[in-house]
């Protein structure tokens, strides 16, 4: 072995768990700051959101490709709902676009965001911390804003066309605990959709998904309308 990697390895056996995920998430930032074709289309998105006139006291969904391919305005009934999903981010990019969010002083705020983390294998404790951050600094900025906190959802990794670097349900699971004490810590809202979609193997249900990872328009009808069931709209 190299003589100058010796000391390196040794350094790091001894780094606490906090420094190893304040590293980490220094890296994960730098990784998605090079990722092909979707800077692109966040930072396409982000310019739109800016151009869009500042309406406060709305209703809005904030995440993924998950929560952008939601037609929520026809799903829910409300026409003045904001979509802040992004295809491709991740909870680096939702914490760096957050004052279009808070500007706006929601009424609501729904958020999904972690798949895309896990699919480039973010730590989940760092995709938890992530999450108090976003949920802190809305709280700071929009204090009358009521947080609602959505679990991931399952996978299927045998749905056709499934992306297999996303076949990771154990973190999904995982990530899912850490986020669910986050928000009981924060004092936001935690609501489990993850259990909504399960068929009885335990995966996201084929009925629901036209690729195993995202929703089809029945998942998003169930969705909807399990939030509007339990009170959330």
């Amino acid at each position: 072995m190299n003589k100058k990697v010796v000391p390196i390895l040794f350094f790091c056996l001894f780094l606490s768990p906090f420094m190893l995920n304040a590293q980490l998430a220094v890296t994960n930032q730098r990784l998605y700051d090079t990722i092909p074709n979707m800077p692109a289309h966040y930072e396409k998105r982000v310019a739109l959101f800016e151009k869009e006139p500042v309406k406060t006291g709305r209703i809005i969904f904030l995440g993924n490709s998950i929560t952008e391919g939601g037609k929520w305005a026809q799903l829910t009934g409300d026409t003045t709902i904001i979509n802040r999903g992004i295809s491709g981010d991740i909870t680096f990019g939702v914490l760096r676009r957050l004052d279009d969010i808070t500007k706006r002083q929601p009424a609501k705020l729904f958020i999904l965001i972690g798949i895309n983390d896990i699919g480039m294998d973010i730590p989940d404790d760092v995709i938890a911390d992530n999450y108090r951050k976003i949920i802190q600094a809305v709280q700071k900025k929009s204090p009358a804003t009521k947080i609602y906190v959505q679990s991931l959802l399952p996978l299927n990794p045998d749905v056709k066309n499934f992306p297999q670097h996303y076949d990771k349900q154990e973190h999904v699971l995982k990530a899912n605990q850490l986020i669910k004490k986050v928000a009981a810590e924060t004092k936001a809202q935690f609501i489990d959709i993850f259990s909504l979609f399960l068929d009885s193997q335990k995966r996201l249900d084929a009925r629901y998904t036209y690729d195993g990872l995202h929703l089809n328009q029945a998942g998003y009808e169930r969705w909807a309308k399990h939030l509007k069931q339990k009170g959330y709209l």
